[in-house]
């Protein structure tokens, strides 16, 4: 039996042929992608049955306190400027490493907590400040210093306070504060907001307590994280976000599902090239 071959027919058939490769990609890849399960993005699920005011934080008069290797600023001041001024490391000059010339702007001295969790304090010597807040140090120095001088002013400040925030944020890495009150929300919006893969309701939260290494893990997506003790954070608190298990079964097989996409593009780019061959014969 002879065929007669229409060339125009091989052209219309064969054009779709074409795209083979790339339907079979797309194929593979929405297979992977629809495995995915519904992501939970949403903060702080529960509030739509909680009335406002309901939730009564037990963090309202939360401190941060003082630990090994802060740096403190400790500004004394009073009616008499000259019965202070010797509770006052001096400003000073410093020349940067690299750099020839001295900054021209003096800086005030810090007090570095030793690791006895001490700091030496002109005039009054040796202070154990580790566990203290600010607000008790202030009051403590207030109280030795008016030996020395009427109605002293005492403002202490942590000039190093520090978060860091990993894994499953937009914008990761060691966030500066200048201030010591922060909560693992405004931690969360200094990363640019958890990713989209974020798992919300697992968040770890480890902490440096008196050497120890203390975790804990804290749930966004309810209310009752505004009551928990690692709602405000304290000095060298780390935020790590893992991801959810969309992604973390994802990330598993990604090594495996792309090495089968390899191979089938190859054997499909080969079966393409045989294909054409085999047309562009027929139709000579």
């Amino acid at each position: 039996m002879n065929y007669i071959i229409d060339k125009n027919y091989l052209r219309t058939y064969y054009k779709p042929r074409m795209n083979f490769k790339n339907l079979t990609i797309l194929f593979v890849v929405l297979a992977l992608t629809s495995c995915k399960s519904k992501l939970n993005v949403t903060y702080f699920q529960d509030l739509e049955n909680i009335t406002s005011g309901q939730i009564a934080s037990n963090n309202a008069n939360y401190e941060a306190k003082i630990v090994p290797d802060d740096q403190l600023v400790i500004q004394v001041s009073g009616m008499d400027p000259a019965a202070v001024a010797m509770f006052n490391l001096p400003a000073v000059s410093f020349q940067k490493t690299g750099e020839t010339n001295v900054a021209s702007t003096p800086v005030l001295q810090t007090y570095l907590v030793n690791s006895q969790g001490d700091i030496e304090f002109p005039v009054l010597g040796k202070i154990h400040v580790e566990g203290m807040t600010r607000t008790q140090l202030s009051d403590y120095l207030k109280e030795k210093i008016s030996a020395y001088a009427k109605n002293p002013l005492v403002n202490v400040k942590i000039n190093n306070f520090k978060i860091s925030v990993l894994g499953e944020v937009n914008s990761p890495g060691t966030k500066y504060i200048s201030n010591e009150r922060i909560t693992i929300l405004d931690a969360i919006g200094m990363s640019g907001d958890l990713g989209l893969y974020a798992n919300r309701d697992n968040i770890l939260v480890i902490r440096d307590n008196n050497g120890q290494k203390e975790f804990n893990r804290v749930d966004i997506t309810s209310s009752d994280i505004m009551n928990s003790p690692y709602y405000y954070l304290q000095q060298n608190d780390v935020i790590y976000v893992e991801p959810n298990k969309a992604k973390q079964k994802n990330s598993r097989l990604s090594g495996k599902d792309q090495y089968n996409i390899s191979i089938i593009s190859t054997i499909v780019s080969v079966t393409s090239v045989i294909a054409s061959l085999g047309i562009a014969l027929l139709v000579k």
